[in-house]
Parts: structure tokens; C-alpha cells; sequence
């Protein structure tokens, strides 16, 4: 009994480090940069432009925000990456 017990705490912690990590940097290999970022400009007027930086971006941070706007605190690399001008490089 003791063993089953140990068994189930230690694949409920498990599935709960694996929730908690989910999204985030480094999740994605490169090979999923291409269908995430196809959500992620989903709604923008300038997806070509939205496209081409956000894979820039997911291929050198290996995340993607969640969403199609917003969230980028989710992926620090994503989110810090500047233009020469200091604004953000990543959509």
C-alpha cells in the first residue's frame, strides 16, 4: 500500500513540474516554430511581416508566446530581444 501510495504522489507531482513549464522558454523545437507562430499572427494586418520576425524570434528562443498578443513575459528571450531602436523585435 505504502508503494502504490509513493507511486501516485510521485506522478501527481510530476504532471504538476510538467504544467508548471509548459510554454515555456526552450519549449519548442524548431521544427514547431512554424505552426506556432501561425496562431501567434493570426489576427494581425501584417502577417508576412508577423511571420517572418516571430520565427526569427522562436528559432533563436525556442518559445512563442501564448495567444495572439500580449504574454510575452512567458518567454524572457522572446520578450527582451530589441529593434537598433530599442523596441521590440518580436511580435
Amino acid at each position: 500500500m505504502a508503494q502504490t501510495s509513493s507511486l501516485l504522489l510521485l506522478v501527481a507531482f510530476m504532471l504538476v513540474v510538467d504544467v508548471s513549464f509548459a510554454g515555456g522558454e526552450g519549449s519548442l523545437t524548431k521544427a514547431e516554430c512554424p505552426k506556432a507562430c501561425d496562431y501567434r499572427c493570426s489576427n494581425t494586418q501584417y502577417r508576412n511581416a508577423c511571420l517572418d520576425f516571430c520565427n526569427l524570434c522562436c528559432e533563436k528562443c525556442l518559445c512563442v508566446p501564448s495567444g495572439t498578443y500580449g504574454h510575452k513575459e512567458e518567454c524572457p528571450c522572446y520578450n527582451n530581444w530589441k529593434t537598433k531602436k530599442g523596441g521590440p523585435k518580436c511580435p
